[in-house]
C-alpha cells in the first residue's frame, strides 16, 4: 500500500522537478502508484480465505526490503551509522507504520469489503492532523476541528451501515474496526516519522523501515505456524503474494518515491485520495462489491470534512499579526 511511505519523505514542500521529465510524466507516475496500491487491496481481500493476514503482511515486507536493498548499496555506509545510532527508534516507527499497521488492515480484510476499506483509508490525513496536533502542537484551527468531526461521522456512518439501530445492537463488522485501527497506526507512525526528522536518503531510509518491519511481523507470522493457520500456497497465494510484494510493494515504494522527487512531497502526498477511487473501482470489477448507500453518504461527510481541512487552513501567529 502505497500510504506505508506517505511518511517517509523529508518535509519539504517545494517541487523538484525530474531532469528532463515533464509535470504530466511525474503525475502518471504518482498516479500509477497509487493504482499499483489500489490492487493491494484487492489482492489481500481475493486471497483472504487461502492465506492468513500476517503471511501476508511478512512475506511482502521481506520481498519487498530484498528487492529495494541493492538499490541503496551506495547508502550501506549511512545506513549502518543510522541503525547503530537510533536502531530501537527505527524499529518502533518501521514496525508500527509498515508491519503492524498493514497487518491490521489485512485482518480487517478478512471479514470486510475492500470498498469500504479504502474508505477508511481516506481518513489518514485527518488522524494524522489531530495527533501532530497533541504531538507535535502544529496548529489546527477552527474549520480543522469541525472538518475532523465531520470526517469521524462519515466513518461512523460506514461502520453501522447507515442504521443507528445497528450501533445500539453494537452489531457493528470487527474487521471494519481493524481497518480504523490500522488508518490510526499509520498516522502514528507518520508523526513518529515527522518528530524523528532521520537524516538519510529517502529511500535507503524506507529499506531500513522495511528492515524494521520485518523483524516486526516475524513474530506474528511464526504465532499463525504454532496456530496451525498456514497458508494454502495454492495458484491464487503465490499470485497474490507476487503481486502485493513485487508490483504492489518494491515497485510501488520505488515509484512512489520517485514521484515525490519530480512533484515535491505535497503534490505527491494528495494524490493519495485517487487510491480510494481505485479500489471502489477495481472491486466493483474483480470481487463484485457494490457501493451501497452508506458508502455514499459516509464519503460525503469524509470529503467535505477534508475539504475543509484543506482548503481552510489555519492562521498562523505571524499571519494574524500581518492582518
Amino acid at each position: 500500500m502505497a500510504i506505508h511511505v506517505l511518511a517517509v519523505h523529508r518535509d519539504t514542500v517545494g517541487t523538484e522537478q525530474a531532469a528532463g521529465g515533464s509535470l504530466a510524466a511525474a503525475y502518471s507516475v504518482g498516479v500509477f502508484c497509487w493504482l499499483l496500491s489500489a490492487s493491494v487491496y484487492i489482492a489481500a481481500k481475493w486471497v483472504s480465505s487461502e492465506m492468513p493476514p500476517w503471511a501476508l503482511c511478512f512475506w511482502r515486507v521481506l520481498i519487498a526490503w530484498a528487492i529495494l536493498m541493492p538499490i541503496v548499496a551506495r547508502h550501506f555506509g549511512a545506513m549502518a551509522a543510522l541503525v547503530r545510532a537510533r536502531g530501537l527508534e527505527l524499529l518502533a516507527i518501521g514496525g508500527i507504520g509498515l508491519a503492524i499497521c498493514q497487518g491490521l488492515i489485512f485482518v480487517g480484510l478478512h471479514h470486510a469489503d475492500a470498498t469500504t476499506a479504502g474508505i477508511i483509508i481516506a481518513l489518514i490525513p485527518i488522524i494524522t492532523m489531530i495527533l501532530a496536533r497533541f504531538m507535535l502542537a502544529e496548529p489546527m484551527g477552527h474549520w480543522q476541528v469541525i472538518g475532523s468531526i465531520l470526517a469521524f461521522f462519515g466513518i461512523v456512518v460506514i461502520i453501522i451501515k447507515g442504521s443507528p439501530a445497528a450501533l445500539l445492537r453494537l452489531d457493528l463488522n470487527p474487521g471494519e474496526l481493524w481497518i480504523v485501527a490500522g488508518a490510526f497506526c499509520f498516522s502514528l507512525y507518520t508523526v513518529l516519522l515527522r518528530r524523528a526528522k532521520f537524516d538519510l536518503n529517502r529511500l535507503a531510509l524506507l529499506v531500513l523501515l522495511l528492515g524494521a518491519a520485518v523483524l516486526t511481523a516475524l513474530p506474528f507470522y511464526l504465532f499463525e505456524l504454532i496456530s496451525d493457520e498456514r497458508s494454502t500456497l495454492n495458484a491464487s497465494g503465490l499470485i497474490a503474494l507476487g503481486y502485493v510484494a513485487i508490483p504492489g510493494g518494491a515497485i510501488m515504494y520505488y515509484l512512489f518515491n520517485r514521484s515525490i522527487e519530480a512533484l515535491g512531497a505535497a503534490r505527491a502526498g494528495v494524490l493519495l485520495y485517487i487510491q480510494t477511487i481505485f479500489i471502489a473501482v477495481l472491486a466493483y470489477l474483480f470481487l463484485g462489491e457494490q457501493l451501497q448507500r452508506y458508502h455514499l453518504e459516509g464519503a460525503a461527510l469524509i470529503v467535505a470534512g477534508l475539504l475543509l481541512i484543506i482548503l481552510l487552513k489555519p492562521t498562523t501567529g505571524a499571519e494574524a499579526t500581518k492582518a
